[in-house]
């Protein structure tokens, strides 16, 4: 049965990437999700734009608040959508921690950094009214697939976007990234042309030029068969971090494609790679219990 949906996954994923990832949310309807949760809000505005909703996930028994989790998903910059990723969003949920998957602006229509605006803006929406819903909004971990994961790193790492928000940033506890790129200088791929390429000031797209020790701890995930976005962006990241201080772990997946790292966190296939066990150990790492 888990080997049947992997290879349903596979087939549906990467013939949606074709079609703005509507196999993405066809292999979500059917797929397994964790029980004992439930949508608390859906299409909750962070923001101004159409694009700029999220929707929360929280376990059905809850007690006190929760740490939240933010998801970032991937798409090239130019495509994806949260309904696709319900899977992740119960996954976390179920674990205790009220989830928020969130949409951003895309490319073409809102060129770069809109994208990574957007994700300085849901973390500073997760630190200021996660507590509504019933989070805790001193404790905010983020997780992010792909471009959704560079979103994240750079938003975290130039200072200037939370920054600029006026965010906690101690709020923040973990980042966890999977297959994010990081490092892609000179251009190296023509969707990397197509969304960077009339950027000025291509040094200040790259999150590696941004490592510093005054960040959160990071945790940055990679399958080794990945053909999309190279390992080596993983390995560049993780060594400008280590470099600048900061506290960071690097784990390399043998055999895990791009596209295996992120439907690995689904609940039937989680056997295969570990990223939703790695991903959860290093949230709870820095969970602060609160006392009753």
């Amino acid at each position: 049965m888990v080997k049947f949906f992997y290879v349903l996954a596979f087939v549906l994923i990467i013939g949606g990437l074709l079609y703005n990832f509507a196999a993405l949310q066809i292999f979500n309807l059917i797929i397994p999700k964790d029980a004992d949760t439930h949508l608390v809000a859906s299409n909750v505005q962070y923001g101004s734009d159409e694009r700029q909703v999220l929707d929360i996930y929280a376990p059905d028994k809850m007690a006190g608040p929760l740490p939240v989790v933010v998801f970032i998903h991937g798409g090239s910059w130019s495509s994806g959508n949260k309904n696709g990723y319900e899977f992740v969003g119960r996954a976390f949920a179920a674990q205790g921690f009220l989830t928020l998957v969130a949409n951003y602006r895309l490319h073409p229509r809102h060129p770069f950094p809109a994208f990574v605006e957007d994700a300085a803006l849901t973390l500073d929406w997760a630190t200021r009214h996660s507590a509504e819903y019933g989070g805790d909004e001193h404790q905010v971990f983020a997780l992010g697939h792909s471009a959704g994961a560079y979103n994240l790193a750079l938003a975290i790492l130039d200072p200037r976007y939370l920054m600029k928000l006026g965010t906690d940033v101690s709020a923040i506890k973990g980042i966890a990234t999977l297959a994010g790129p990081f490092d892609f200088l000179p251009l190296d791929s023509a969707i990397t042309k197509d969304v960077f390429g009339a950027v000025d000031h291509l040094q200040e797209t790259q999150p590696v030029n941004f490592a510093r020790s005054e960040v959160p701890p990071f945790l940055i995930l990679h399958g080794s068969a990945d053909t999309t976005v190279y390992p080596k962006n993983a390995a560049a990241l993780n060594r400008a971090l280590q470099n600048a201080g900061a506290n960071v772990s690097l784990k390399i997946y043998g055999g895990v494609s791009h596209v295996g790292i992120m439907i690995s966190l689904a609940k039937p296939l989680r056997g295969r790679t570990p990223t939703f066990d790695d991903v959860l150990t290093f949230f709870k790492n820095y969970t602060v219990a609160i006392a009753p």
